[in-house]
C-alpha cells in the first residue's frame, strides 16, 4: 500500500489492529470512521517464538476472512521499543523471542505498523477516545506497572530512540533503594504500580484491588498506604503538566477501576499541588477505551499516518 492510498477512497476501506502481549493477542477491524467492525482474542504462549508468531498471522486472516470491507493496511501494538521507521520492535529483551527487528510487512505481505503498546493506547484515545478534542494531552496506563504515551501538537511524541512516554520511570523520592528497571530510584511506577503493592503494605496486600477495598472500608493502614500511592501520582502527574502545560492527563488501566476511591482524592492532591494561573485547570479523564485500547491504537496509527 503506497503512502496516500486512503486518500483516493476509503469508503469501503479497513484496518487491522494487533495488540501483542504476553497473555492474549487482541485484533480488530476498524472501518476508517473508527467503527470496530470485528474483534477477536487468541492466547498469547510469550516462550514460544514459532506459537505466537503463527497465532498472530491466524489473527491477521481470521479478522480479514470476516470482513465484508478492503484491508488496506495493519497495524500492530507490542511491548517494546520500535524502530525509527516503526516497522519493527527493535528493542525487547528477555521477552516475547524473535520479536527484535522481525519484518511484520514480509510476513503478512501488507504493509504494517509497529508501534509501542502505551502508545497505542494514547493514540486510541487521540483518533476516537476521550482525547479526540485535544492536541496536546498525556496518557498514563496504570496497572502492574506504570506506562505513557504522549500527543503534542496532535502528533504522537516518540522521542529518540522510541523512548518517550516512560512516564512510571520519573524519581518522586530519590532516596529509596528501590530501583525501576530503568534504573530510577523512587520510581512513580514503585510508589503505585501493582506489582509492589505487597512490599509498599509490608506483605499485609497482595493486590491493589485488596488495597482499596479496605481502604473504602475505612481501614487506616489501608488509607495511609493508598494515599501515599496516590499523593505520588498527583506528584508525578503535577510534574508532567509543569514540563508540558497538556490540555488534559488521561488515566488508563486496571487501577482505574478504583473510580472514586482513586480520582477524589487524587483531585484534591491536584487542588493543592498544580500551578493554575488566571484559573487554568488540568482535566483529568478517565479512558474511554479499556482491553482493546491496544488493537484499536494500532489501527488508530495507522490511519494517522495513511489519511
Amino acid at each position: 500500500m503506497e503512502v496516500g492510498q486512503f486518500q483516493k477512497d476509503n469508503i469501503n476501506m479497513a484496518i487491522i489492529g494487533i495488540d501483542l502481549g504476553g497473555t492474549n493477542i487482541k485484533g480488530v477491524v476498524m472501518n476508517t470512521d473508527g467503527e470496530v467492525m470485528h474483534q477477536h482474542y487468541i492466547p498469547t504462549i510469550d516462550d514460544k517464538e514459532g506459537l505466537w508468531k503463527s497465532n498472530v498471522k491466524e489473527m491477521v486472516e481470521f479478522l480479514k476472512s470476516n470482513s465484508q470491507l478492503e484491508i488496506t493496511g495493519i497495524g500492530l501494538s507490542a511491548p517494546g521499543l520500535p524502530n525509527d521507521t516503526n516497522t519493527a520492535i527493535a528493542y525487547l529483551p528477555d521477552r516475547l523471542l524473535g520479536l527484535e527487528n522481525f519484518d511484520w510487512t514480509t510476513y503478512f505481505e501488507q504493509k504494517t505498523y509497529v508501534i509501542n503498546d502505551a502508545h497505542s493506547a494514547a493514540m486510541a484515545e487521540y483518533k476516537f477516545g476521550v482525547a479526540k478534542e485535544f492536541k496536546t494531552f498525556v496518557l498514563l496506563t496504570l496497572g502492574t506497572g506504570v506506562g505513557g504515551g504522549i500527543i503534542i501538537n496532535g502528533q504522537l511524541y516518540q522521542g529518540l530512540s522510541q523512548m518517550a512516554g516512560h512516564l512510571g520511570h520519573v524519581s518522586i523520592n530519590h532516596f529509596d533503594d528501590e530501583r525501576s528497571i530503568l534504573g530510577v530510584p523512587g520510581s512513580l511506577e514503585y510508589a503505585i504500580g501493582n506489582y509492589s503493592v505487597e512490599r509498599r503494605s509490608f506483605g499485609k496486600y497482595k493486590s491493589t484491588w485488596e488495597l482499596v477495598k479496605d481502604f473504602e472500608k475505612g481501614d487506616h493502614f489501608a488509607s495511609l498506604i493508598w494515599l501515599n500511592s496516590v499523593k505520588a501520582l498527583a506528584t508525578g502527574i503535577n510534574s508532567f503538566i509543569n514540563m508540558l502545560s497538556p490540555e488534559a492527563i488521561v488515566l488508563s488501566g486496571g487501577i482505574t477501576m478504583a473510580d472514586n476511591a482513586l480520582y477524589e482524592p487524587l483531585q484534591t492532591f491536584l487542588d493543592v499541588l498544580e500551578f493554575r494561573p488566571a484559573g487554568k485547570q488540568t482535566a483529568i479523564l478517565q479512558a474511554h477505551f479499556g482491553d482493546m485500547s491496544g488493537a484499536i491504537g494500532a489501527a488508530s496509527y495507522v490511519m494517522d499516518k495513511e489519511l
